[in-house]
């Protein structure tokens, strides 16, 4: 499965699990650490957990690298992809999408 494919599946499990505001960042060929970022947003503490349950048992093909988990932001490494699933205020406070935005702009 492709980059692509790949972003697309995690996009899915997110979504039909209620999360919310979520976005793709292709990165291949950016000078990013990673080829690929997806952020979502979660409704409340209980919903981060339990996003991340639901990832992790959707996509049974995906080896998780690291799971960094806290009360308002997780990241799951995959490797060559990294998801952020975060509280609103999290999203809000660190604007990763102006970040991300930057590298996908540097695209070669």
């Amino acid at each position: 499965m492709n980059l692509h494919d790949r972003m697309e599946k995690i996009r899915t499990v997110l979504d039909q699990n209620k999360a919310e505001q979520i976005e793709i960042f292709n990165l291949e060929n950016s000078e990013y650490m990673v080829n690929g970022v997806v952020l979502a947003t979660a409704l409340a503490d209980r919903h981060l957990q339990a996003l991340l349950e639901n990832v992790k048992s959707a996509l049974p093909y995906e080896k998780i690298l690291h799971a960094d988990t806290s009360d308002e932001w997780i990241v799951i490494d995959l490797g060559d992809i990294l998801i952020h699933i975060m509280a609103q205020h999290a999203r809000d406070k660190y604007n990763l999408e102006a970040f991300l935005d930057e590298f996908k702009k540097r695209r070669g």
